[in-house]
């Protein structure tokens, strides 16, 4: 998969093509279907797929302070949609002048001037351009004008449920780890640098890798969870997570902290990450250390055994 910051550098020759567009933070199973339709669309066509996504979230830069809990690194995404076959993974610097652009605009310079875009693949609900006036009707009417096809895919529910980006950071912001996984079509991950914290788990023979996030990181509600810890060489290690203030011991500054089980190893320094698979309990302040460790070998028996992997059988 070709992965391209903005259109300035297009293969010479380039052809035409099928775009889909959007966010596709999470990469969930609504954002699945359409790139499935997408990839499937160009394969019938004999054309390259594209994905156009921004940096920063849109958002961020129209209304500033206002960027939503990220699901998914850029990095990350790109990971999720080459999975899915997608040919171009395509990052648009979003911008106050993209943001300023008129929807028939981006879609006429963006689109087919340089894109030459055979065909759209878009959500139903789908918006683009100055204060997101462009819709599906639009792009189809601009379509028959410029001589490429729209498709507007339906959204996908399941039991009611209608997945997005919006519905799945509310799962995560109240510790609903399953349902998050159930919407994303697999575990909600969590990325980051493991960093020195104060030592004290070590001290209570819970030695702990402390992940320190990216700003908006959508960290979920304080609690501890059942996670897969990822190491960078693709090793998954079974692992009770701590995410919250550790209130036994006073702590102030919100954390989250990985016993990793089964293994005598310091990550400190190192890229993982944390795949949150089930909530096992709310945060607690306990009386003291000894009902602490108590219940510290409970989580991590509760997490042996939620966990299983083809590799245990």
């Amino acid at each position: 998969m070709q992965r391209w910051r903005g259109l300035d550098h297009l293969p010479g020759g380039w052809g035409r093509c099928v775009v889909t567009i959007g966010v596709f933070d999470g990469v969930h199973r609504g954002h699945q279907a359409l790139i499935d339709r997408a990839v499937g669309l160009a394969e019938e066509k004999g054309v390259p797929s594209v994905l156009i996504t921004f940096d920063p979230h849109p958002s961020e830069v129209v209304r500033p302070g206002s960027h939503p809990a990220q699901l998914t690194s850029l990095r990350r995404r790109a990971e999720l949609v080459e999975g899915l076959g997608v040919d171009v993974f395509c990052v648009i610097p979003f911008t106050a002048e993209v943001a300023r652009t008129p929807a028939d605009e981006f879609a006429h310079e963006v689109l087919v001037e340089q894109l030459h875009v055979a065909a759209v693949v878009v959500g139903e609900n789908f918006t683009f351009g100055h204060k997101a006036a462009g819709t599906v009707e639009l792009l189809r009417a601009l379509g028959k004008r410029f001589g490429f096809v729209t498709e507007g895919a339906d959204l996908v529910t399941d039991d009611g449920v209608t997945y997005s980006s919006t519905y799945i950071r509310a799962c995560i912001d109240a510790g609903d780890v399953a349902a998050a996984a159930q919407a994303l079509g697999r575990p909600h991950r969590l990325e980051g640098i493991v960093v020195r914290g104060d030592g004290r788990g070590k001290e209570l023979g819970f030695p702990t890798a402390n992940l320190s996030t990216t700003r908006f990181a959508a960290v979920p509600a304080d609690g501890v969870y059942a996670c897969w810890f990822v190491h960078g060489s693709g090793r998954r290690l079974k692992a009770a997570v701590s995410v919250g203030t550790n209130p036994t011991f006073s702590g102030r500054e919100r954390r989250v902290e990985a016993f990793v089980l089964d293994v005598d190893e310091d990550f400190y320094g190192q890229r993982v990450a944390l795949d949150f698979v089930d909530r096992l309990r709310d945060m607690e302040k306990f009386d003291g250390v000894e009902s602490l460790l108590e219940q510290m070998h409970r989580d991590v028996a509760t997490t042996r055994d939620l966990l299983t992997d083809p590799g245990d059988a």
